[in-house]
């Protein structure tokens, strides 16, 4: 192991103190009894239930055997309720109890699956994980052997390489985020970089649609990823992508879904625009560029918009054309419904997925493949995705489907419905 992780993670040994055996009796006791209150509550909602005898028929039964389970302060021991459902009808119509916070078969703490993949792009290698996982978590960590390691990363590049092959058929998504990222992790090629697509469909959910490695943000990379989704089903396009100024996603878009509308991302124009103006005026110009994507209307926003223009063209030429020349695209936003804008002016959901990515890898001496990088990612990608939040407004995602038009984020009342959206719906 480089000497510089070893000394980030600390020796072994270092939570094998009395404060850490005090925070996990604690964890023991909490675990302990939230399990029993959500054992509770499940039989107080079935509480009126009875048998044919007239006795209770979801109660308590005792507990299942002991089991550790891993967490960021080591393993912590918990015993599950049973709960017994006394109807002697067929399997799939008994009652049974599984506690949200303790999954069946749960071996390890959300926490620890994302600390695998984490280690991994930072550049431990599979033989000094046993060390560096009893610095963090004790030396008794269960079953995080090199060997049960490689098990590991063998299983996610296969959970990968099946999510690649999913069928599509049945997907559609409303909107797309688009960006590439470049991660510290040295791979085989310096200009390779991670494209990821991320959709929310007609119910409002977010979902990684479409994820792999191309080069430097290529309009060839860009149209091959949205190829292959086409290939593998998914025939309807999006209405809005959202994405920075990249040209090679633009061009792969026109390319590949040519009814797509375009919105960039103001979060990376911000920055462009503020990168061509001296650091002194960048709280003032923020400030200015703000008050266009706040507008209320897009007549505002065209206003704060030349606004701009006039106050720094004179003697920032570049600054001022670097927000012009995206006029248009950077206000379709204006014309879904208002509910969703805050969603579709940035790329933030993808830079705040990546963010734990970026800043906890760091240069190797050795060289990562792409197929394990990308396998690391995925699972922690995959992490991730259980906490996007939903999108606000999702009723208006039919009628965006349907071709409803909005102005300045308000439905029109007379709308004429697109016929191909409505064909393709139906």
């Amino acid at each position: 192991m480089p000497k510089s992780n070893v000394i980030a993670l600390s020796q072994p040994g270092t939570f094998t103190d009395l404060l850490t055996e005090v925070l996990r009796t604690g964890a023991r006791a909490l675990l302990a009894k939230a399990v029993e209150a959500e054992a509770a509550d499940f039989l107080e909602r079935y509480a009126d239930l009875k048998t044919e005898d007239g006795r209770q028929r979801v109660v308590r039964h005792g507990h299942l055997p002991e089991r550790a389970v891993m967490t960021g302060i080591g393993a912590v021991n918990v015993r599950q309720p049973r709960v017994r459902d006394r109807d002697a009808g067929a399997d799939d119509a008994r009652i049974k109890f599984t506690p949200s916070i303790l999954p069946p078969y749960a071996r390890r703490s959300k926490s620890l699956e994302v600390l695998l993949p984490i280690l991994c792009l930072k550049g431990v290698s599979t033989g000094d994980f046993g060390e560096a996982l009893a610095a963090l978590l004790g030396k008794d960590a269960p079953g995080l052997s090199a060997s049960n390691i490689a098990r590991l990363k063998d299983i996610w590049a296969d959970e990968h390489k099946a999510w690649e092959k999913r069928d599509l058929s049945t997907k559609r998504y409303v909107y797309v985020w688009a960006d590439g990222i470049h991660l510290q992790a040295r791979l085989e090629d310096d200009a390779q970089c991670i494209l990821v697509l991320i959709g929310a469909t007609p119910e409002g959910n977010k979902e990684l649609i479409g994820f792999a490695d191309g080069l430097r943000e290529s309009a060839q990379s860009w149209s091959a990823l949205m190829l292959k989704l086409k290939h593998h089903g998914l025939r309807h396009a999006p209405e809005l992508a959202i994405g920075d100024g990249a040209l090679g996603f633009w061009k792969a878009l026109g390319q590949v879904w040519p009814t797509t509308r375009e919105q960039r991302c103001w979060v990376h124009k911000t920055a462009n625009v503020l990168n061509k103006l001296p650091k002194s005026l960048h709280s003032k110009a923020k400030g200015e560029l703000q008050q266009i994507w706040m507008a209320e209307t897009k007549a505002d926003a065209l206003k704060a918009f030349d606004l701009f223009e006039k106050t720094y063209a004179a003697k920032y030429e570049k600054a001022a054309a670097c927000l012009t020349k995206d006029r248009d695209v950077l206000l379709q936003f204006y014309d879904f419904p208002a509910e969703h804008w805050k969603h579709l002016r940035t790329t933030n959901l993808i830079e705040s997925t990546f963010a734990t990515v970026r800043h906890r890898t760091i240069r190797t001496k050795g060289c990562m493949s792409n197929a394990t990088a990308i396998a690391m990612v995925f699972k922690l990608i995959e992490v991730a995705q259980r906490s996007w939040r939903r999108l606000d407004g999702t009723h208006f995602l039919q009628k965006v489907i349907y071709g409803v038009k909005f102005t300045n984020g308000i439905e029109e009342e007379a709308t004429t419905l697109n016929p191909q959206a409505e064909v393709a719906a139906a």
